[in-house]
């Protein structure tokens, strides 16, 4: 659930919600669609600079998930939802491979990581 004091921040071009900018004390954390900070503490514009450099690519590159269950396995995003983060099996963009899919919390968990190449 998103605190209440938190301020949803979308691009002016095409309204996409980039995140939420959040209060700290005088200054301000943006904090990204998966619900992470992103640095510490600026002014407003700031935060909305650090959103914007960010925007959502992404969203679209390939992610590691480690679970107990499965280990480290290669996923994609599908769906940030403010209550839970859902991502499946990576397919290779085949349409003849097997996916699962696994439902997280929001903000994103720790097991959920950008992909590092090897």
């Amino acid at each position: 659930m998103i605190p209440t004091d938190w301020f949803p921040y979308s691009r002016a071009e095409d309204g996409e919600r980039l995140g939420w900018i959040r209060p700290h004390g005088e200054e301000f954390i943006p904090v990204t669609a998966l619900g992470h900070d992103l640095g510490g503490p600026t002014d407003w514009v700031g935060a909305e600079e650090r959103l914007e450099s960010q925007g959502l690519s992404w969203l679209a590159e390939p992610w590691t998930y480690a679970s107990a269950e499965h280990g480290e396995i290669r996923v994609r995003i599908v769906e940030v939802r403010t209550d839970a983060v859902r991502i499946k099996t990576e397919d290779y963009n085949a349409i003849d491979v097997p996916v699962s899919y696994f439902e997280l919390p929001f903000p994103a968990p720790a097991s959920l990581r950008p992909r590092v190449a090897p």
